[in-house]
């Protein structure tokens, strides 16, 4: 294999393999274009007018761009992936316990995006009902489609994600945002005016935490693809702008087609304007871009945890997640979004233990241990307490948690 096709899951990415800003900057884009994301814009419009909506954005994508920029700038800067940011922080067998959460969710969501995307067709082109108990043939052929298409992407490496990035991200944006426009000229009111319209009962520091809980997880993995960036602040930059873009589009598509036609996605409102075609195009193209960032992060988690290759490992992860893909639909996303909150603490000790040791992250002199138990442990108390907390922000408390005991632990090895 040459160099130019490798993905580094070992080792850092060598200055001359570093990536274009413009191609940083799809990727990040096409990595935020996830649909259920929609969802949470549906929620805030049901819960807030359009100022609070606005202001829920704003303060949400703050701190989530905060969260993403340093990670951004990390990954860009030392050209570490997550996992051998993790091996450093976490210790080499510590790394695992990172590794598998950030495999395991982006797994799930892989397959959840897979039938997000199956289940609304089929319902189309068929015009039946799909339920946990009703799903036809023509649906599961889809989803093994989808699966294929999308975990090749990803088994091809950073080229092909690219690639993918390159088509979706223009498309996505332009079709969805006309759509978006067609139908709120096509209401009986005002996008401010229909805004209004409901029980307006969700506070906005609720809803940002909203905002923040949508992409926290995926957010997490930044550092697998800025490490191709070639400057950190750059990356950094990148990042806040990809991720605000990306998903404040996602909240305002989910937002105006739940007030406009009364449903979760901008797939729905682009049935409506008779669009169907650019519908299938739109939905298909937002989960891909998504959904190979997701299993390729997945592909080099377990690559850590079993030293095997990272393409050999996402061709697992994308069976398991193809396979297992409308279960995941039906059953599974309460679960995966209480995993969500698990993955933050992770995210901010690999922030907290880079600026720490900033110089030898650079040099790549960092002695890994085997285990950093106060940063395993961080991360433990960290999700529990962002899950059972009800005060607050989840994802913020269990950082905040995990730097505390992160810290105590460097404390106690200092003296």
């Amino acid at each position: 294999m040459s160099k130019q096709n490798q993905d580094f899951e070992t080792v850092k990415v060598p200055t001359a393999n570093r990536r274009s800003n413009t191609t940083l900057f799809m990727i990040m884009m096409g990595f935020t274009f996830f649909s259920a994301s929609m969802w949470a814009g549906q929620k805030l419009a049901a819960g807030l007018d359009f100022s609070g909506f606005i202001l829920a954005l704003l303060l949400g994508g703050a701190i989530l761009g905060a969260y993403t920029g340093a990670l951004g700038f990390i990954g860009a800067e030392s050209g570490f992936s997550l996992d051998l940011l993790a091996q450093r922080s976490f210790g080499r067998k510590g790394s695992w316990l990172p590794s598998a959460m950030i495999s395991f969710t982006q797994t799930g969501w892989f397959g959840v995006g897979l039938a997000m995307f199956a289940i609304p067709v089929v319902k189309e082109i068929l015009h039946i009902d799909v339920t946990p108990d009703a799903m036809p043939w023509q649906g599961y052929a889809l989803v093994v489609l989808a699966g294929v298409l999308m975990t090749s992407s990803a088994f091809f490496g950073i080229r092909s994600l690219t690639i993918i990035s390159y088509i979706a991200v223009p498309l996505v944006a332009i079709l969805g945002t006309v759509a978006m426009v067609m139908a709120v000229k096509q209401g009986d009111m005002g996008l401010i005016e229909q805004f209004s319209v409901g029980t307006k009962d969700m506070t906005v520091i609720a809803a940002a935490g909203l905002v923040i809980g949508s992409f926290v997880s995926g957010g997490t993995a930044t550092p697998n693809f800025t490490r191709f960036g070639k400057k950190g602040i750059t990356a950094a930059i990148i990042t806040v702008i990809a991720f605000f873009i990306g998903n404040s589009l996602m909240f305002f598509f989910g937002a105006v087609s739940s007030i406009y036609v009364g449903g979760n996605d901008i797939f729905e409102v682009m049935l409506n304007l008779n669009l169907f075609w650019f519908a299938i195009i739109v939905l298909g193209l937002n989960i891909w871009t998504t959904n190979d960032n997701a299993i390729y992060s997945s592909g080099l988690g377990m690559a850590n945890i079993t030293g095997m290759s990272k393409k050999v490992q996402v061709l697992i992860c994308g069976v398991l997640g193809t396979v297992f893909a409308v279960w995941l639909y039906w059953n599974f996303c309460g679960w995966l979004n209480i995993l969500n909150c698990t993955l933050p603490p992770i995210g901010i000790i690999l922030i907290v233990d880079y600026f720490l040791n900033r110089k030898a992250y650079i040099e790549d002199t960092v002695v890994i241990k085997e285990v950093n138990w106060f940063a395993v442990g961080g991360v433990v108390l960290g999700a529990v307490v962002a899950n059972l907390l009800s005060w607050g922000i989840a994802s913020i408390n269990g950082m905040v948690v995990a730097v505390i005991v992160y810290m105590i632990g460097r404390l106690i090895k200092n003296n």
